[in-house]
């Protein structure tokens, strides 16, 4: 792309992809990155520098920088606390064969720029239907098609950007994709490519300012500054190995999903059996059942009834997707219908009850919120019977809780703040806090999950027994919120393999009660579900869906201690008894080898299973020498291990807060 002309560009705040040589030709900058991977490999030692500036509502959010090495090691990372809306971080990059990975994960807040050396080369990965930077009109990149390869190159516009130019080096042969608006998010333009038996590099030239998605399919989706730079990306083998301890730290949390406020078909009651929820999130709409008192009692005893869901959250709100209520008749009435119901099932297992679907995004402010909250509260503490069926009272369903919702003001909105000032005047009448994670986008920052649940139980404290005072319930999450969905996401094995690492992440510590994947079921507007509709009432698991039935194979009841020194492979060692389970997913493309020590050698009868990018399980090999298990890991696959233990584990006593 066009020269930068120097910092000076930069220091003023145009946001801008910048790849070019610097004024001096010493390094070179990209800029106006929000979401990617740059791969950089350097046959001298060097450095890599990262600059940020705030892009929007970057006050209200803590973001993660990652350096992997040619390995895929964490050979760094940087995290950039809400207060740091601009900064900076240097690493060292040593000379070697393989590239390092520098991600910086989407949804970003900010704008990072990234310098080296001119003579590092670096090639950019962007994300695919998102934006991945913005951009400044006349900026260029390179990319090559190899011999044979049928190529597509593909953009989506976000208001930004409105066309692509390409044109082959070769013979200047030119394509224009111009860039469209679409009704709905997941639309894009593409092109394809002409196919040729030798190999072809072009020139892509953008058209317009600002935010920019545009990618490659059917090719390496990677782009350079320099066409010289356009090779390969090498990645090594990794090594992953594993410690197994075998005390308990808690019980794993209820798999579930939010499901239908509908009675479903016989249709798809196979279905729903495949993917075996223990767990799910309604919705009450309270003019609903303000005007017909009995609308939810088939379908709320049939999800409880013939498919065992003892447990479970519901999330008070108004049809027409209006969320936020009012300490109101309606609302008095729907409450109390929702009571009668809850009272009607039986007492069998928890109901927990949020009085709003995501406050902080819908209210116009905390003490709104909070009004409502203390006058249905009061409702349902002035009837023992409720507590005695099951009735437990969760605050606030944030959306989002380390971080702030998509909205403006985000920095007053936090769910963790939310909820603290709720606990501080109403603790009492409080039984579990609940929260909604949306834009962690990334595979390599699912490990976010994991913090969020320790902040959770920092918030409320643990008890005598290392428990949580209060439930912990992430009731709600997905790749993105709403419909800003990527099919690349939402209809391929990457959503498998995000699943399986937020399940791990966020179970690692045995604190969380219940963790739900919204929604169960596409709509037409919002195909996010586990399950596709099909014509005639029929249904078909989408590859989440299907990994979601081999993780449910292998979900036992208690978390075991486990050691991980790898940071492309999340794994979670798991007991029931004597049976022990180790489930975990490979999140890179390379393969790995697996040790796992602590388990001895596992008894005749164990197994290896491997759920890989073809969405089906097969049986796997494994060894064991010296006590030492051992197997090699595919790319982009989720496995587990099954063996019988000679003794139940123990449990670990924590009596301190994380």
């Amino acid at each position: 792309m066009g020269p930068v002309g120097g910092m000076g560009k930069i220091g003023a705040g145009l946001c801008l992809l910048a790849l070019a040589a610097s004024a001096h030709g010493a390094s070179m900058q990209w800029t106006g990155i929000r979401d990617g991977s740059l791969y950089l490999q350097t046959d001298q030692p060097s450095t890599v520098t990262v600059r940020w500036v705030p892009a929007w509502q970057a006050d209200a959010n803590t973001e993660h920088l990652y350096l992997l090495d040619g390995q895929g090691r964490l050979a760094d990372e940087r995290l950039v606390e809400a207060a740091q809306t601009s900064g900076e971080q240097q690493w060292p990059l040593r000379p070697g064969a393989a590239s390092y990975r520098l991600e910086i994960p989407g949804y970003s807040f900010r704008r990072y720029t990234v310098e080296h050396d001119a003579r590092t080369r670096a090639l950019f990965a962007p994300a695919k239907v998102h934006f991945s930077a913005e951009a400044h009109d006349g900026d260029e990149l390179y990319f090559k098609v190899a011999a044979g390869e049928r190529a597509v190159l593909a953009g989506k516009f976000h208001g930004g950007v409105h066309a692509l130019q390409a044109r082959r080096v070769g013979d200047g042969k030119q394509l224009q994709l111009n860039l469209k608006p679409y009704r709905a998010y997941w639309q894009f333009d593409q092109i394809a490519l002409p196919v040729a038996d030798v190999e072809q590099t072009w020139r892509l030239h953008l058209q317009g300012n600002g935010k920019v998605a545009f990618w490659l399919d059917g090719s390496a989706n990677l782009f350079a500054q320099d066409p010289a730079q356009l090779q390969p990306v090498r990645q090594d083998p990794g090594q992953t190995h594993l410690t197994l301890h075998d005390d308990v730290l808690g019980p794993t949390p209820s798999l579930g999903m939010s499901l239908p406020y509908v009675l479903p078909p016989p249709s798809a009651y196979a279905v729903i059996d495949t993917l075996k929820p223990r767990a799910a999130t309604y919705y009450s709409f309270v003019d609903v059942t303000a005007a017909k008192a009995d609308h939810e009692d088939a379908f709320r005893r049939l999800y409880q009834d013939r498919f065992g869901i003892t447990r479970d959250i519901t999330l008070l709100a108004g049809s027409q997707r209006k969320a936020d209520l009012r300490a109101d008749r309606t609302s008095s009435s729907g409450l109390q219908a929702w009571l009668d119901t809850t009272r009607a099932l039986g007492g069998k297992g928890l109901h927990y009850l949020s009085f709003a679907d995501e406050p902080n995004l819908n209210y116009p402010d905390f003490a709104s919120f909070q009004q409502m909250f203390e006058s249905l509260a009061a409702q349902v503490r002035a009837n023992d019977a409720n507590a005695r069926a099951g009735v437990r009272i969760a605050m606030p369903a944030s959306s989002r809780f380390t971080n702030g919702p998509l909205a403006e003001n985000a920095a007053d909105r936090r769910g963790i703040d939310w909820a603290r000032r709720l606990l501080e005047t109403s603790g009492d009448r409080i039984d579990a806090l609940a929260w909604h994670e949306w834009m962690v986008r990334d595979l390599l920052a699912t490990r976010v999950y994991r913090n969020s649940v320790r902040q959770a139980a920092d918030l409320v404290g643990l008890d005598s027994q290392g428990r949580p005072r209060k439930a912990l319930l992430l009731d709600q999450t997905n790749i993105s919120s709403g419909s800003s969905l990527s099919p690349y996401d939402q209809e391929t094995h990457y959503a498998a393999l995000w699943w399986a690492s937020v399940a791990i992440n966020a179970s690692a510590d045995g604190w969380l009660d219940m963790l739900n994947w919204f929604q169960s079921a596409d709509e037409p507007q919002y195909p996010k579900g586990m399950v596709r509709v099909l014509e005639n009432q029929r249904f078909e698991l989408k590859p989440v869906g299907l990994a979601q039935q081999f993780i449910q194979q292998h979900w036992l009841d208690q978390v075991l201690r486990l050691d991980n020194d790898a940071f492309e492979v999340d794994a979670l060692a798991m007991a029931t008894g004597q049976q022990r389970s180790l489930l975990g997913v490979n999140k890179s493309t390379r393969a790995h080898q697996v040790s796992l020590q602590g388990a001895a050698c596992p008894q005749p009868g164990a197994s290896l299973a491997y759920f890989g990018p073809d969405n089906i399980s097969r049986n796997a090999p494994f060894n064991c020498n010296a006590g030492q298990v051992g197997f090699l890991l595919p790319g982009e696959t989720v496995f587990a291990l099954r063996w019988t233990a000679a003794l139940p584990p123990q449990p670990a006593i924590r009596q301190e807060a994380p």
